[in-house]
């Protein structure tokens, strides 16, 4: 059974880089044909896609998040990292991530338990 285990600071000053790994076990993160999402729920807000990375390495943004945000990964450790560049108060949010057969996880995909992200001087 994967679990996917999402870990970084809580709390993260305007303008800075926030930075979050993802630790998967039970699964590799090399099997085809998973990617390897990270996605967002602000306060009161629904789910938001931010981008994957492929059981190749193959990476996929979204385009309204993609000048900020890079997403990679550590085969030998297996996990894969997000970081978002020039944060703001309005990248408050709680933080997943999550595997899918798509390029684009949804609500429907597992994911982990998540972890809350503050954006505040």
């Amino acid at each position: 059974q994967v679990q996917l285990q999402e870990s970084g600071p809580g709390l993260v000053k305007p303008s800075q880089t926030l930075s979050l790994t993802c630790t998967v076990s039970g699964g590799s993160i090399t099997t085809k044909y998973y990617y390897w999402s990270w996605i967002r729920q602000p306060p009161g807000k629904g789910l938001e896609w931010m981008g994957a990375i492929a059981y190749s390495g193959n990476t996929y943004y979204s385009p309204s998040l993609k000048s900020r945000t890079s997403i990679s990964r550590d085969t030998s450790k297996n996990q894969f990292t997000l970081q978002l560049s020039s944060v703001t108060p309005e990248d408050t949010a709680v933080y997943y991530c999550a595997r899918s057969l798509r390029i684009v996880a949804t609500e429907s995909d597992y994911r982990g338990q998540g972890t809350q992200v503050t954006v505040s001087s």
